[in-house]
């Protein structure tokens, strides 16, 4: 059994640290469940985790074993488990979930707030980090369950439930008035959720997708975007119009360039990934023209913990779940999903993602 960690100073890199699933087994507790993870998506978005590791708290979700310094940690990706073993009565052995878990081959789980639909972790170290990432969802309990669509979900729900929310979150505000929005790094799978559920809504601004040259026949082949400029030809966007920006990169430079170009027009700012996260301490001059008053952070949980509020945790998932199954179904147009066996594999493969060198229409499913 085996644990793939990365260095938090470090996020390039990795190591592989050996675990004990027998003692695991000898020390559960009643309450207590052992999963078997079968399959995980490796996005983008995780190494997102790891550079808001220590501020929003990612690395505390599962601490890294043999870290005496405290100087690795576990990235949550999302994924499918079986239960192997349980001391609770109501989940049964070979059980299916769907959640979060660390890159490893089992995890132990305390499960409480028990439905038919759903069960919390409810594990001490994760009682105060945001609920939305300790619930998992049952899979018996799913009408129609299609065990086909379980790599298309891992990949993809984690990032187009941000994607819905901040559809959501825009509509709500109006658009802040915005007559475009323009998204950076538009060849990311949030982005292009984002994007294609923009479309959907009625009267919504134009969407400017910003790419590299190399992705730029991609991203415009997609269809969801308007128009579609590359990183050295910002002087193309038009700056007339009252702009939301949504950075799905954190490039301070682009950032700069941007913010610099659009003065007044700017409105708003709305930060979502660090997929940039080498350009976090850049020292060019442009990142000094970022206007942080109209800049801001999006926390997709927080924004499902008040929908959840507003409409009901059935009602959020009615919502979610029609937006996700259009989403999964664009995504066929676009995307192949590639499989990869074992953290040795795994190892040569995370490094090109975390330098951002993966094919943006490529999925990466590992299998532990």
């Amino acid at each position: 059994m085996s644990e793939f960690q990365t260095f938090k100073k470090d996020l390039t890199k990795s190591r592989i640290v050996e675990t004990d699933e027998h003692q695991a087994i000898e020390a559960l507790q009643d309450g207590e469940v052992l999963v078997r993870i079968e399959r995980f998506a490796f996005t983008a978005n995780n190494v997102t985790y790891g550079a808001a590791g220590d501020t929003i708290g990612y690395w505390k979700f599962f601490p890294a074993s043999a870290d005496v310094d405290e100087e690795w940690g576990c990235l949550p990706v999302w994924g499918f488990a079986e239960i192997r073993i349980s001391k609770v009565d109501e989940l049964l052995v070979g059980e299916r979930i769907y959640g979060y878990f660390p890159p490893a081959d089992f995890l132990v789980l305390s499960p409480k707030k028990i439905s038919l639909p759903r069960f919390v972790d409810g594990a001490a170290h994760r009682a105060e980090l945001p609920a939305v990432y300790n619930n998992y969802i049952r899979m018996s309990a799913e009408e129609n369950c299609d065990s086909d669509t379980d790599n298309l979900r891992s990949l993809l729900n984690p990032l187009h439930i941000t994607s819905f929310c901040l559809c959501d979150s825009l509509e709500d505000s109006a658009y802040e008035g915005a007559s475009q929005i323009v998204v950076l790094s538009a060849s990311s799978k949030t982005a292009i959720g984002l994007a294609q559920g923009l479309a959907d809504l009625v009267d919504s601004p134009l969407v400017v997708g910003i790419t590299s040259s190399k992705n730029y026949d991609f991203v415009a082949s997609l269809g969801c975007y308007e128009n579609t400029i590359c990183y050295d030809e910002l002087s193309s966007l038009d700056t007339s119009k009252p702009t939301v920006m949504v950075d799905m990169a954190g490039n301070r430079a682009v950032l700069g360039e941007l913010h610099e170009a659009l003065g007044e027009k700017l409105l708003s700012c709305v930060s979502v990934g660090m997929t940039h996260w080498e350009t976090l301490d850049d020292k060019d001059p442009l990142a000094a023209k970022i206007n942080r008053a109209r800049s801001h952070f999006f926390f997709a949980p927080a924004h499902i913990q008040k929908r959840i509020g507003d409409w009901g945790q059935d009602g959020f998932n009615q919502r979610t779940s029609a937006f996700m199954a259009a989403r999964i179904a664009q995504s066929a147009d676009w995307m192949s999903v590639t499989s990869i066996t074992g953290f040795d594999a795994f190892s040569d493969t995370y490094k090109e993602i975390v330098v951002g060198k993966m094919n943006p229409n490529e999925g990466l499913i590992i299998c532990p």
